[in-house]
């Protein structure tokens, strides 16, 4: 899983990326609001962490980034992150778009959590196992069986999958898959997209796995 991290605070942003790291993900920590991304669609995202308190927004809200966002049609998921415990912040930030509130200071094993339920939420699956017919996911365990039986996938297979899976039935562009698998650095190939293709229709079954010429990938289930 791949984060995105707007936080000004030193302290909070280390201790957020070593906490990271251990689990896996990578993450992408900003600490200014001028060096967000103009879009979300723009970054290989797959949960925001938005601090409302940055010190180069105007009243040092977050809040504004968020909203540009949305009028974007970013379906990015969003976490807000925040010290502000007035009922009135928290009802902004969920009625501005945000997928979640979460007030510091705040657990980092209960964070997870929530990052792992709006990613789930985001994906139309309200388990933490994603089931397409005989295919089961899951994302959080970085399991996958097919028919009962394990699937033994790399690392980059995983992900080809897991991005497939979260829009089932929907073509998803080479671009974007080539972008999410390499989230931290220059996007994949198309040689090496396609070697990661074949690999994984060999263990899930080619007939899973449709190529839309021109323009991308479909699941089918």
């Amino acid at each position: 899983m791949h984060l995105l991290l707007i936080e000004d605070d030193l302290d909070l942003g280390r201790a957020l990326q070593a906490a990271f790291r251990q689990l896996d993900f990578s993450c992408e920590w900003l600490r200014r609001a001028q060096d967000a991304p103009l879009r979300l669609a723009d970054v290989a995202a797959d949960c925001v962490l938005l601090d409302l308190g940055l010190p180069d927004i105007h009243e040092g809200s977050g809040l504004d980034l968020l909203a540009r966002w949305r009028r974007a049609d970013a379906a990015t998921p969003v976490i807000v992150i925040t010290a502000r415990t007035a009922l009135e912040d928290r009802l902004l930030s969920l009625d501005g778009g945000a997928d979640d509130v979460v007030l510091k200071p705040f657990a980092i094993p209960e964070l997870v959590s929530r990052i792992h339920a709006v990613v789930r939420r985001s994906a139309r699956q309200s388990h933490e196992a994603w089931t397409l017919g005989d295919l089961v996911i899951e994302p959080r365990s970085h399991a996958a069986r097919l028919a009962g039986q394990a699937l033994h996938l790399t690392g980059r297979e995983f992900q080809l999958l897991v991005e497939l899976a979260r829009e089932p039935g929907a073509v998803v562009a080479k671009g974007r898959i080539a972008q999410r698998l390499a989230p931290l650095d220059e996007p994949v190939d198309a040689a090496t997209l396609e070697m990661h293709v074949s690999n994984l229709r060999k263990k899930i079954g080619p007939e899973r796995i449709r190529t839309v010429r021109g323009i991308g990938y479909q699941l089918l289930p």
